[in-house]
C-alpha cells in the first residue's frame, strides 16, 4: 500500500483545525455551507447533505465534525447509535451540543495518528471536508482510512467529501481563495486531485466512488 514518508510537525497539524475557534464556528455555517460551497466551491450544501442521506447509517462514526451540520439535518434510518471523533475539542462540544438529543459519545483524537476507542464497529464511517484540511499529500494522509478500518463493520461504507486541486473545476476566485488557505495551513491540497484520491480508494476498498462537484469530490468506499 503506496504511502508517503511525509510527517506533520504538531504546527502543522494544529493549522488544519484551529480555525475551529469558538467565534470560527460560530460563522462557519454561514461563510462556509453558506457562502463559499455555493458561489466558490461550486458544490452546493445540499449536495453533501444528500450524500449524507444516502450513506448514513444508524451505526455511524463523524470523523472532523466541523459545527454538526449534516449531523443535525440529515435522515438517520432509525434513531442512532453516534459517535464523534475529532482533535478540536471546541467543535466536539459543539456538535454534540447540536446533536444532543442522539446522545453521542465523543473522542478527542488525531486522524493521523492510530486511534484506540473502546467502541464496537460502526456501519457507517463519515469525512466530510476533513482531507483538505490534513497536513500532507494525498498519500501521506490517506492514513487515516488505515486508522479507521479497524472500527467499520464488514459491509459497512465509508463516505465523505474533499476539495480537490489539479484538474478539479476552479474559477479564478476558489484559486486565490485556496492558495491564501495553503499558505495559512488551513488547507494542505496543493497536490489533492481526483486520480491521487481514486489510488487511495483503490488500494484499501474493493469498491468505491468519487463524483466530482464543483472542485469537491464526494467519495464512498466499501471493503
Amino acid at each position: 500500500m503506496t504511502t508517503s514518508d511525509f510527517q506533520p510537525t504538531a504546527e502543522q497539524v494544529y493549522a488544519g483545525q484551529a480555525v475551529y475557534s469558538r467565534a470560527g464556528l460560530a460563522i462557519y455555517d454561514w461563510l462556509v455551507l453558506g457562502l463559499s460551497n455555493t458561489w466558490i466551491w461550486r458544490c452546493p450544501t445540499r449536495r453533501l447533505l444528500a450524500h449524507y442521506n444516502e450513506h448514513v447509517t444508524a451505526s455511524h462514526l463523524d470523523v472532523g465534525v466541523g459545527t454538526g451540520y449534516f449531523l443535525d439535518r440529515c435522515q438517520f434510518p432509525s434513531p442512532p447509535r453516534l459517535e464523534l471523533l475529532d482533535l478540536n475539542a471546541n467543535s466536539l462540544a459543539a456538535t454534540a451540543r447540536r446533536v444532543r438529543r442522539y446522545q453521542p459519545r465523543c473522542w478527542q483524537r488525531n486522524v493521523l495518528e492510530p486511534w484506540e476507542l473502546p467502541t464496537r464497529r460502526f456501519t457507517s464511517i463519515g469525512l466530510n471536508y476533513l482531507l483538505h484540511c490534513l497536513p500532507g499529500d494525498m498519500a501521506s494522509k490517506s492514513v487515516v482510512f488505515d486508522h479507521l478500518l479497524p472500527y467499520l463493520e464488514p459491509g459497512g461504507v465509508v463516505f465523505g467529501s474533499t476539495l480537490l486541486q489539479g484538474d478539479a473545476p476552479r474559477s479564478a476566485t476558489a484559486q486565490r481563495l485556496m492558495a491564501f488557505y495553503n499558505r495559512k495551513g488551513i488547507f494542505s491540497n496543493t497536490q489533492d486531485d481526483e486520480v491521487t484520491l481514486r489510488q487511495v480508494l483503490a488500494q484499501r476498498f474493493a469498491e468505491y466512488q468519487v463524483n466530482i462537484i464543483g472542485c469537491a469530490a464526494l467519495f464512498s468506499a466499501r471493503v
